[in-house]
């Protein structure tokens, strides 16, 4: 038998840690974030990348779109692009979060700077939204409507059009 080589491992561990849902619309009601639709949106206090404190909690009465993602998976990489245009397009009628999960305010800054993103940035480095949206990886999706609860969550990395879709109910 070989030894498994060193790099192998850590390699792993980031690959279990996000992963693209194969239909990530159609998240089962079992358990995940998609469990949580009704609940009321529970709020934390972090910082943004610029510094400023910001939450959930700061924004009731508006649509929230919670996308908690991190700069070193995939699928998040992949999904950033359509959640910038979607935030572009909805500024004004829903408020578009991001949640860094775990890493530290300048990567994640870095990160939003490199890549163009203009919507806010939560640095949760104890990952307080991903442990209590229940995110089985990353990226995870929380949308939450005008009254503080939420309306879904949704596991793996969304299309633009599923975005639409995901907040469309709210916004009737």
């Amino acid at each position: 038998m070989r030894p498994v080589p060193f790099l192998a491992i850590p390699v792993l561990l980031v690959l279990a840690g996000c992963y693209n849902a194969p239909d990530a619309a159609k998240a089962g009601p079992a358990g995940g974030p998609a469990a949580l639709v009704g609940a009321p949106a529970q709020s934390f206090d972090v910082r943004r990348t610029d510094g400023a404190i910001d939450g959930l909690a700061q924004h009731r009465g508006s649509v929230i779109l919670l996308n908690l993602w991190a700069s070193w998976c995939p699928p998040c990489q992949a999904e950033m692009p359509a959640l910038e245009q979607f935030s572009r397009e909805e500024r004004g009628r829903v408020v578009v979060l991001g949640a860094d999960q775990g890493e530290s305010a300048g990567v994640a800054s870095a990160y939003a700077k490199a890549h163009g993103v203009t919507f806010p940035i939560l640095v949760d480095e104890g990952q307080h939204y991903g442990n209590t949206y229940a995110a089985a990886g990353l990226p995870t999706t929380i949308v939450v409507g005008r009254d503080g609860h939420v309306l879904t969550g949704i596991d793996g990395a969304l299309s633009l059009a599923q975005m639409r879709a995901a907040v469309a109910p709210a916004l009737k």
